[in-house]
């Protein structure tokens, strides 16, 4: 009877073993899951970002508006929108880009009398704005020809001529694209922010018939001959002038997104990414701003849009171990806050970009390291 016991007792302790044993390895198989898949934030996007009509909410905590030309809580930009639209093209997802080629004509898209897009939303999808955004319609122009070309549907195309033609028609100076083009006062700004020269999609709308070859080469030549102080590239391009134009204090996110126009150019920064790399090494982090003069960093946040676009412009100049080791720090951020797993969430509250660049650059990643 004793031997009987004891034999149950070490089948049913086996069992028990066996079982924990199983949940440890199911466990481990969806950490490793976790953080390898960059779905994970493409899920937190759609399960707490998206607003009920489907736009993605700038925000994740809710605030009034006061001020139409202040984005605030779930507020929707044409910037989010570009980004959504760029990863569905990059994970080949003609159902998601749909979806979004449908939000960007229901609700950014004003088409009386110009094809224009609405660079800001109210969260259920009304406008307050008469102005574009130019880096963000050049971003949505370059996932719908890059979708055309994947995909061969011929509405992504004429979309894209349409916007195209009113950007040509509405928002140039001097044979310069600016901006932004307010469409109710029909008036320009004066300046070309460096960092809305998209080369991606500018050389899409030279390969479509969008731009002519010598109006895309202007844009080619306006960044190569731009100057640099040693690091940081200007902000802006003054038209009347022909001046640039430094910040004094350096947007690192702005300096990163102009380093991989260069870097699809076939010139990446050296120099910028040598003291990334430096910054790096000795400190472990990046920050979002930096001083011009001293070269020290100007706030003590990091930001995973950072490290996101960091990223990518590691991966456009084939630099996979350093993306790797960047890889390793954004994901940190992630899933900080166990009420949003996959989400880049600080005090219950998060940007859209903070969530998207990330989203892009690991995906890229997953691509490269195939």
């Amino acid at each position: 009877m004793a031997n009987r016991l004891s034999t149950s007792k070490i089948i049913l302790l086996s069992i028990c073993i066996a079982a924990v044993i199983a949940s440890i390895i199911f466990i481990s198989y969806t950490i490793i899951d976790h953080k390898e898949n960059p779905d994970v934030t493409a899920v937190f996007m759609k399960e707490h970002m998206t607003n009920d009509n489907g736009t993605i909410a700038t925000y994740l905590k809710p605030a009034p508006s006061e001020h139409p030309d202040i984005v605030a809580g779930r507020e929707a930009l044409s910037e989010s929108l570009g980004l959504w639209m760029q990863y569905a093209v990059l994970s080949e997802n003609q159902t998601h880009f749909d979806d979004n080629v449908r939000l960007l004509t229901t609700y950014f898209l004003d088409q009386a009398p110009k094809s224009y897009i609405r660079w800001k939303l109210r969260s259920d999808g009304q406008a307050e704005v008469t102005t574009n955004a130019l880096g963000d319609d050049l971003r949505i122009l370059d996932a719908l020809l890059k979708a055309y070309k994947l995909w061969g549907q011929e509405e992504y195309l004429q979309l894209a001529k349409d916007i195209g033609t009113t950007l040509k028609a509405s928002s140039q100076t001097a044979g310069y694209f600016v901006d932004f083009h307010d469409f109710e006062r029909d008036e320009s700004a004066a300046v070309l922010s460096l960092v809305y020269v998209d080369i991606s999609a500018l050389r899409e709308m030279r390969n479509n018939g969008i731009l002519t070859t010598s109006d895309y080469k202007r844009y080619e030549d306006l960044l190569l001959h731009m100057p640099s102080d040693g690091i940081f590239s200007p902000k802006t391009f003054r038209i009347a002038s022909g001046q640039y134009e430094y910040d004094a204090s350096i947007n690192l996110i702005d300096q990163l997104i102009l380093g991989i126009h260069l870097a699809e150019m076939g010139h990446p920064p050296k120099e910028l990414l040598l003291f990334l790399k430096e910054e790096f090494q000795q400190n472990q982090r990046l920050f979002g701003r930096y001083n011009r003069e001293t070269r020290k960093p100007g706030t003590d946040y990091e930001s995973p849009a950072v490290y996101g676009l960091a990223m990518i412009l590691a991966i456009k100049t084939n630099d996979l171990a350093w993306a790797e080791q960047l890889y390793d720090r954004m994901i940190q951020f992630r899933g900080q806050e166990r009420a949003y797993p996959g989400g880049y969430v600080f005090d219950g509250n998060t940007h859209a970009f903070d969530n998207l660049f990330p989203l892009l650059a690991e995906t890229l990643f997953k691509h490269a390291r195939k």
